[in-house]
């Protein structure tokens, strides 16, 4: 009869607020667990949780009684029924009703088994999608760093990424496998890492974001894993005090440099004080994890940009506020960060090249692949999925105002639209240094995107851990479903192996962007200056400029001309000598792109007739130079396509400025399509330009003054 009430009762309620259906409970792996259990004398127990624990909060009286009595155990078990059964809080980012997992969840599961532990996409057999191995039961190497890996391998280990994964296995399933492979692990983890005395010394096991995304997982793990046997008290003693030392460490060590670390540190620091009122400390966590997040929103510059620059660390920005606010609000705590995440939200929005409306996938094969962001700094590829239910379902959510953030939600991935497109006009991102030209939002628009890099107080250099790219004044230029300048991306982060590493410096070398560089080194500084942007006449003239080098400044200006082609005038400006080389990677179809060397420039030949042909001028100072470049659209160390790139090498002296005028023309037969260029200038002037350009024997006069 006791086990019947108490199935009745555990029925009822989950930790997160939400409620699985009744059968979950009734057969929730072998969960039988005793109102008045008896007591274990000999249990092995980590008792020290108990000197944590508010014992005077509503609801742990048994547990007060029973400790207070020396019986252990008895409190123990009395906690863990507390946890299992308790309703004052909610956790509205995680709902255990109908628990579902993907074929990718229980892969990484099922390899964890193995001791093949999933590492952010670091993997033996891509393949088969089989993460490298950690050793064996009893022998678990985490210093593991397997050849061929970059220095990622190390930090992410040690976030146990495959831990969620299992428990939604679990919890869909209720196979005892996952849990005990969870503990077992879990435990070893904890016996191999201890707390460093000293405070993170290195990015290793107990750097903040490590401990902050274990915290933030763990909160989790307790929820979906508490209803099986297997989670027994004294498996909950040693979980609960490796939590609240986790959760303490956060406390005593904010990441000092800032940015998405210490917004993540945060957001885990909020996130235990709020869901775990019980322990003594909670309070001190949510306050201390509250004060960062309402001093950290400033990272959001006034445009919106994430001072980081990188899309993807953006997004990851958005989702830590936007947690902590709900989750705080859900347990009527009032908090907002809404005005902030308005613009940053609107960001990701402007930054979905029109593919996205269309159906499908956005998967890394080849032939499957579409692009659906840019991937400037260190930004990757998305799918169409993630970013309609994952991102742009939550931006409806906070924002339900925006007719805006509603159509990308609801036109995306091939939905039926309601709201409305934003704009066509130029969007002007200042204070980030982005700069977006487009004439429409439909899957066959045109949308021509510059990154041109300012410094910040989080990547105050261009060196190679920074998540800015030494590629100022670089563009992405979209045209009717597909890329034709897709930035060269990431590849791989820094790494001890010095192949993979050499992937990586190669990746951001300056003339791996479609931007002008000297001697093809990598640019000293970064530091974005919008000069102009007007529309008139039916022409749309950006002007914009970066001190690259101590002695050469990239001056570059933008025609979109009748929204139907673009005129790029290129200066590097200065007393530096040596070869000024204007680059351009063109898109991921190799076998599309010829070279036309005597031209200066290149065509594409794509037998759906969405082409474009390049040319520069003048011809007659120039080198052509071809190369094979590269290009990555995810994070997986050696994985990329090659593609093909060139050089426009102008050899300048110490008194002069390289001056480069080109034109890019979307057209559908390449063949017949006549173009020049020439200066009508005097040359050089800090105060404006002018180009006379032919297209097909019509003129077009274009200039700026400033």
């Amino acid at each position: 009869m006791k086990n019947t009430l108490f199935i009745c009762l555990f029925a009822l309620f989950a930790f997160s607020g939400c409620v699985d259906d009744e059968e979950d409970f009734a057969t929730g792996g072998n969960i039988s667990p005793e109102l008045t259990p008896e007591n274990k004398e000999n249990a092995e127990l980590n008792a020290a949780v108990f000197e944590q624990l508010n014992l005077d909060y509503p609801g742990l009286e048994k547990v007060k009684q029973y400790y207070e009595a020396g019986e252990n155990y008895l409190a123990a078990s009395a906690l863990l029924e507390y946890y299992r059964t308790r309703t004052n809080v909610t956790n509205p980012n995680l709902s255990l009703i109908d628990v579902t997992y993907s074929d990718a969840d229980l892969s990484k599961a099922n390899y964890a088994l193995e001791y093949r532990f999933y590492v952010n996409g670091q993997l033996e057999d891509a393949t088969t999608e089989m993460p490298y191995s950690v050793g064996k039961a009893g022998a678990i190497n985490w210093a593991n760093n397997p050849k061929g890996t970059s220095a990622e391998y190390q930090k992410q280990l040690h976030r146990h990424q495959w831990f969620i994964p299992q428990a939604k296995v679990y919890r869909a399933t209720h196979d005892e496998k996952y849990i005990n492979s969870w503990i077992e692990v879990y435990s070893d983890w904890i016996a191999q890492n201890p707390k460093p005395e000293a405070g993170p010394t290195d990015e290793g096991p107990w750097w903040q974001l490590q401990v902050a995304t274990r915290v933030l997982d763990q909160v989790q793990l307790m929820d979906y894993y508490k209803i099986s046997s297997n989670f027994t008290p004294e498996w909950f003693t040693t979980f609960l005090t490796a939590f609240i030392e986790h959760v303490d460490f956060l406390a005593a060590y904010p990441y000092e440099a800032g940015g998405n670390i210490l917004v993540t540190q945060a957001n885990a620091l909020a996130t235990a004080g709020i869901l775990m009122p019980e322990l003594k400390n909670a309070e001190n966590w949510k306050n201390k994890g509250y004060g960062i997040l309402n001093t950290q929103v400033q990272q959001f510059l006034a445009d919106g940009w994430h001072k980081e620059f990188s899309l993807h660390y953006h997004i990851a920005a958005i989702a830590d506020f936007y947690e902590a606010m709900k989750l705080a609000n859900a347990n009527n705590q009032s908090i907002d960060f809404k005005e902030a995440l308005r613009k940053a939200a609107e960001v990701v929005m402007y930054f979905t090249y029109p593919n996205y409306f269309l159906s499908g996938t956005s998967k890394d094969e080849l032939e499957n692949l579409d692009q659906i962001v840019p991937m400037f700094n260190d930004s990757w590829n998305r799918s169409r999925n993630t970013l309609k239910n994952n991102n742009f379902k939550t931006y409806v959510e906070m924002f339900p105002d925006s007719e805006e953030l509603k159509y990308m939600y609801t036109a995306g991935n091939g939905g039926t639209a309601q709201g409305k497109t934003p704009g066509n006009e130029m969007k002007i991102f200042d204070d980030a240094g982005f700069y977006i030209m487009r004439n429409g939002w439909d899957p066959g628009s045109t949308v021509m995107i510059f990154s041109n890099n300012k410094f910040n107080d989080v990547s105050t250099s261009l060196s190679s851990y920074s998540h800015n790219q030494p590629d100022n004044g670089t563009f992405e230029l979209y045209i009717n479903k597909r890329n034709f300048f897709p930035d060269s991306g990431v590849c791989a982060y820094s790494s001890d192996d010095s192949a993979i590493q050499e992937y990586h410096n190669w990746f951001r070398g300056p003339d791996k962007h479609n931007t002008l560089s000297l001697n093809n080194t990598k640019s000293k500084n970064a530091a974005g200056v919008l000069l102009k942007s007007e529309t008139r006449n039916n022409i749309e003239t950006l002007v914009f400029e970066n001190q690259d080098y101590e002695n050469m400044k990239h001056r570059r200006a933008v025609f979109y001309v009748n929204k139907s082609f673009f005129v790029l005038i290129d200066e590097g400006i200065g007393n530096a000598t040596g070869s000024a080389n204007l680059s351009f990677n063109l898109c991921k179809n190799e076998n599309e792109v010829e070279y036309d060397a005597d031209e200066m420039g290149a065509h594409t030949t794509f037998k759906d007739g969405n082409n474009i042909v390049v040319r520069t001028f003048p011809k007659t100072d120039f080198t052509f130079e071809p190369f094979t470049g590269r290009v990555a659209f995810s994070v997986k160390n050696d994985v990329f396509y090659t593609r093909k790139s060139y050089r426009i090498k102008k050899n300048k002296a110490a008194d002069e400025t390289a001056r480069f005028i080109t034109v890019i023309l979307p057209c559908g037969d390449t063949s017949s399509q006549n173009i020049n260029a020439e200066f009508t200038d005097e040359g050089y002037s800090e105060n404006g330009a002018s180009v006379k350009v032919e297209i097909n024997n019509t003129n077009y006069d274009l200039s700026y003054t400033l």
